[in-house]
């Protein structure tokens, strides 16, 4: 292979997984520099507790998005292994979030103590519902979306139950510090905890093989069980790791009302952590992903949706107006258009270069 050839596959590999999303936020970032040049400006001011914090649209989006952004990091596991989508996991916030609610109201006083128990808790419970919705899957081999349509249906029931029917309230300085501002640190806790997040993914994919054996199994499941790997096995894994996460976003969620609604929390949130999925990059049919992608999906939703507010669209309209942008921003990143664009700029490539050398030899 020449150097020609070298520099065309070097650039004929196409658009990045990470492309699309990073276009997205771009495009979206100029519209309301551009819309309004205070748009993105933030501010330091005391909230209602004394407490020295940055406020503005920017801290707004990237804590909004904190719950999106963690389902959207385990959807995406899911995903890949799976090649279909888990549309239960707003229900089994729900249902977390009531268990953290329930273990919190048994003593008298809330501990850090007592944190830390009822989040181990929800995590227990929201790991058994996602093996339970990996077990059909992985199996029983029923189609992810359809599998998880039982949680999806009876899961706030279920939330409602174990809490009697009630919406307890939870007064703590510490439940109170997790869905909003640690003393003394003015970025917001929900924030940190997605950093976190992030970090122990990327320490998981790095001291373990969990990765390629997700994208294996993702891309062809008989070739990778030849190769020794149990898919069964990182199908049901990917599934409890997505309840771990539902139990982080419960507990969030939670934190910032300091009560439990089990109707209300994270209400069609399933929709949104598809989305922010798929405008990551990450193929919806399974394979190879990319976490990161997931994440600003995730923040290009929300950035969306404060956008929207911002011009004064009423919140009737803010879903209409979201799936049209929505719908553009998947189109563009499908792989029927990423390979017209991949062709065209191949032969872009290809005519600038047999320029160049015609233009050498006439020399």
């Amino acid at each position: 292979m020449n150097v020609k050839d070298k520099k065309i596959k070097f650039f004929g590999n196409g658009i990045g997984q990470m492309t699309i999303p990073i276009i997205a936020i771009c495009l979206l970032v100029l519209f309301n520099l551009i819309r309004d040049p205070s748009f993105f400006s933030i501010e330091i001011k005391n909230n209602t507790y004394g407490n020295t914090v940055l406020a503005g649209n920017l801290i707004s989006i990237i804590n909004g998005a904190s719950e999106l952004a963690i389902l959207a990091m385990g959807m995406t596991m899911v995903t890949a292994a799976c090649g279909g989508q888990d549309i239960s996991v707003g229900a089994a916030a729900a249902i977390a979030g009531s268990v953290f609610v329930k273990i919190l109201k048994t003593p008298a006083q809330i501990s850090a103590g007592t944190v830390i128990i009822a989040f181990i808790c929800a995590c227990i419970v929201a790991m058994i519902f996602g093996a339970f919705n990996g077990t059909l899957v992985a199996v029983f081999k029923i189609q992810p979306m359809i599998a998880t349509l039982i949680l999806y249906t009876c899961g706030r029931s279920i939330a409602y139950w174990i809490n009697g029917g009630a919406t307890p309230t939870v007064e703590s300085g510490i439940i109170t510090s997790i869905g909003g501002f640690i003393p003394g640190v003015p970025i917001p806790t929900p924030v940190i905890i997605v950093i976190v997040t992030g970090i122990l993914f990327k320490l998981v994919f790095h001291f373990t093989s969990l990765e390629l054996f997700t994208q294996s199994v993702g891309i062809n499941g008989s070739a990778a069980r030849l190769n020794g790997i149990n898919s069964t096995f990182i199908k049901l894994l990917s599934f409890i790791i997505l309840g771990v996460c539902v139990a982080i976003a419960g507990s969030i969620g939670v934190s910032r009302l300091g009560l439990i609604n089990h109707e209300t929390l994270l209400l069609d949130i399933e929709m949104d952590t598809i989305l922010a999925v798929a405008i990551g990059g990450n193929n919806l049919g399974g394979g190879k992903f990319k976490i990161g992608g997931s994440i600003i999906g995730a923040y290009v939703i929300q950035t969306l949706t404060i956008t929207l507010y911002a011009m004064k669209v009423s919140s009737t309209d803010v879903k209409a107006y979201k799936a049209i942008v929505i719908i553009l921003l998947v189109v563009i990143g499908s792989p029927v258009v990423k390979e017209k664009i991949n062709r065209f700029t191949i032969r872009m490539r290809s005519s600038k270069e047999q320029t160049t050398v015609k233009g050498a030899d006439e020399s």
